[in-house]
């Protein structure tokens, strides 16, 4: 069962798409603002639809089992492979997602669209949360930082996401990072900022479905299964 495998199995679907370049471009003129909900880049990526039938739904927390979300029918489109079950089960089946995923977009060595851009920012976001202990962590370390505010509505069922303000992104991500995606990417500094802004706040709102820590050893868990996965993904794929 995955808490992310909604919003993973999404973003990557759209990374991969042949046409994610020409209809959701990188590099455009953005203006930097403080967005709610799903936000500007990361909404245009997953549909920017909170309706039922149609989008992504940041509301919808319901966990499936790994096949729930087609992670094998999307290794194998991009694979190439019909074989099914190669994916490890659970959350680790998220890492060969993501893993194959950015490890097609350094071998084609061709920008993506804004999907690509996303799909490169999760694992920054992962690790981040990671590196600062974990949801709890990561959350003790956002109010202190003074967006008590905002860290609310990210946990929160019933309210959108209140997002961080692009410009102060830096305060959470180191300048050379955000630099290296918008090289790796063909994006512009002004659009990684503000994935980060919206993505940031969509992870911690998705790992906390019930709007409190109570499942925080499982969220901490499938972070360091995705994130093992993926570093495991990218070195065969060298």
């Amino acid at each position: 069962m995955s808490l992310l495998g909604n919003l993973v199995s999404q973003v990557a679907r759209s990374a991969m798409n042949p046409e994610d370049a020409q209809r959701n471009p990188v590099n455009q003129h953005t203006s930097a603002r403080r967005t709610g909900g799903l936000g500007d880049i990361l909404g245009s990526v997953l549909g920017g639809s909170t309706q039922t039938g149609g989008g992504y739904n940041p509301r919808q927390y319901d966990r499936q089992p790994d096949n729930g979300f087609g992670l094998d029918d999307i290794i194998g489109s991009i694979t190439g492979s019909n074989q099914r079950g190669s994916t490890s089960s659970g959350a680790g089946g998220l890492g060969d997602i993501l893993g194959s995923v950015l490890g097609g977009q350094r071998n084609k060595g061709s920008f993506g669209g804004k999907g690509m851009l996303i799909a490169m920012l999760m694992p920054m976001v992962l690790t981040w949360i990671k590196n600062n202990g974990g949801v709890s962590g990561a959350l003790s370390k956002i109010t202190g930082m003074g967006y008590d505010k905002q860290a609310r509505s990210w946990m929160s069922n019933q309210e959108d996401n209140d997002n961080l303000d692009p410009n102060e992104v830096s305060r959470f991500f180191d300048e050379s990072e955000i630099q290296q995606v918008a090289a790796h990417t063909g994006a512009n500094e002004t659009e990684v900022r503000q994935g980060l802004a919206e993505l940031l706040p969509e992870v911690m709102n998705q790992l906390t479905p019930n709007g409190n820590l109570d499942n925080e050893t499982e969220a901490n868990d499938e972070i360091n299964q995705i994130m093992n996965q993926l570093s495991n993904r990218l070195a065969t794929l060298k």
